[in-house]
């Protein structure tokens, strides 16, 4: 089977210009606040001209079916290219002059982590800033859905594009037409979006404040325009409206939808949203109780700091409250854990994700009953259904990979001459894509420290575990290339 690079290369000129077309969009706050608007109208016409040449040249496909391992090369280097094209505001401003740095910010941003190198986030141009909230809300359902919902336009089946760019356990559309799944999932996403700005603004924001955190947090991807996070506003209403919004987009989209619909069984019966919720509640409450009597804090603020950090790691959009590495060791370990946790499959949430788990642990109980009934055939079941094997070898491949990488990538990290907590916390926030880690990389701290090639190496650990580990490496492997 060979590629068909024609389309292959089209297709990336046109997200090429699509995040030209983005970058434009922040000239207005650059405008309005008096800014260096010119280093943002050369980013973004430098972006559009390139991406248009590319889909021109390009356009006319002998052959328009789009074949899986096609699918995986665009979105796996659509995502490079956005990245490296998302560098040029920060470069051409002065904002981040080093492109090392740059990168590390855009691919942040794009793969929704939110780990950050600003030292001074308030000094930054409000329309750097913009751009910086808007990469994350771009990655957060992911400009590769966005393509796909105009594909069949021009001709192109985009299924493959949108299986390599959301790879969950079950594709559960929407509606038959994956253009109309994109569609209704933008709908939602900027929906949500626009109410939580809002909501914000009603807490006392500002109209700019609101829509960037607005922006970040639909796509649970916690940059703030504040160097001190959400804890700057110190701010009860801000705290639970985020929360709320936060689980929002940790949820399902789709489960998100049947519940806008009126559709609330549908959601009460899926096994997954039922397991999110419980461990939300679980964890809030458990670490309430401990900071409660660690800090002596009153039993609504106790509760509201829980709540916000656990909802904030679980779902892995990383914004801040509190320094839960203050809590104790015993909490830190809590919060650990966590960040191998992940939202709900279907959500803009990064991490492992709730139905992994759940499928793991009920493979692991049911092997023991095996072994009593070897001749008996127990499948795995989700939401009362028997699921392929086939389903739950992949998460069990999954779960080895992940760990394995997480292993090593902790081994790498260490040999760059940080201390264990670091290296740790480091690497599984940027795998998970939450954003604060452990150590010196911690809710109150930064990468900016980190050597060049760490920073590298986690960014490259970013779009592996955006693109759920598979997507990526499969462009390592001989089989891959072969005709």
């Amino acid at each position: 089977m060979r590629f068909n690079f024609r389309i292959v290369i089209g297709l990336l000129g046109l997200l090429i210009s699509l995040n030209g077309v983005f970058m434009l969009l922040c000239l207005p706050f650059s405008i309005y606040y008096n800014e260096n608007w010119i280093s943002i109208l050369l980013s973004g016409v430098i972006t559009l001209i390139v991406g248009i040449i590319l889909w021109f040249w390009f356009r006319k496909y002998p052959n328009k079916e789009l074949k899986k391992r096609d699918g995986y090369l665009i979105v796996t280097l659509g995502w490079l290219s956005m990245s490296f094209f998302g560098t040029l505001p920060y470069i051409l401003s002065g904002s981040i002059p080093f492109f090392t740095d740059a990168f590390f910010e855009t691919i942040s941003g794009f793969t929704t982590t939110g780990a950050s190198i600003l030292n001074d986030i308030e000094a930054m141009p409000r329309g750097i800033l913009f751009w910086r909230s808007l990469t994350q809300w771009i990655g957060g359902m992911g400009i590769i859905v966005l393509t796909v919902a105009i594909l069949p336009i021009l001709g192109i089946g985009g299924m493959q594009l949108f299986g390599a760019e959301a790879p969950g356990i079950t594709p559960d559309k929407l509606k038959p037409r994956i253009k109309e799944t994109a569609k209704r999932l933008w709908i939602i996403y900027l929906g949500l979006t626009l109410l939580e700005m809002i909501f914000l603004m009603f807490g006392g924001m500002t109209f700019f404040d609101a829509i960037n955190h607005a922006l970040t947090t639909m796509a649970t991807g916690g940059f703030s325009t504040k160097q001190d996070s959400i804890a700057h506003y110190n701010s009860p209403y801000i705290e639970y409206v985020i929360v709320a919004f936060m689980f929002l987009a940790g949820t399902s989209f789709t489960i998100t939808y049947f519940g806008l619909k009126g559709k609330f069984k549908k959601l009460w019966d899926n096994e997954e949203f039922r397991t999110y919720l419980f461990i939300v509640i679980l964890f809030s409450v458990l670490i309430a109780i401990s900071i409660y009597i660690i800090s002596g804090s009153l039993v609504e603020e106790s509760f509201r700091q829980s709540l916000f950090q656990v909802v904030s790691i679980i779902t892995t959009t990383g914004f801040v409250s509190a320094d839960y590495t203050m809590w104790g060791s015993f909490l830190t370990v809590f919060f650990f854990i966590m960040m191998f946790m992940g939202g709900s499959a279907g959500s803009t949430a990064g991490g492992v994700k709730i139905v992994r788990h759940i499928v793991l642990f009920k493979n692991s109980f049911l092997e023991m009953k095996r072994q009593l009934h070897p001749s008996a055939v127990i499948p795995v079941r989700l939401n009362k259904k028997a699921i392929n094997q086939d389903i739950t070898f992949h998460v069990l491949a999954f779960m080895m990979i992940y760990f394995s990488i997480f292993a090593t990538g902790c081994i790498v990290i260490s040999l760059t001459g940080v201390d264990f907590m670091t290296a740790v916390g480091a690497v599984a926030t940027s795998l998970g894509n939450i954003g604060p880690g452990l150590g010196t990389v911690g809710p109150v701290d930064n990468f900016s420290h980190l050597s060049d090639f760490a920073k590298w190496f986690l960014g490259f650990l970013m779009l592996l575990g955006r693109l759920e580990l598979f997507t990526v490496l499969m462009l390592f492997t001989r089989f891959f290339w072969r005709n």
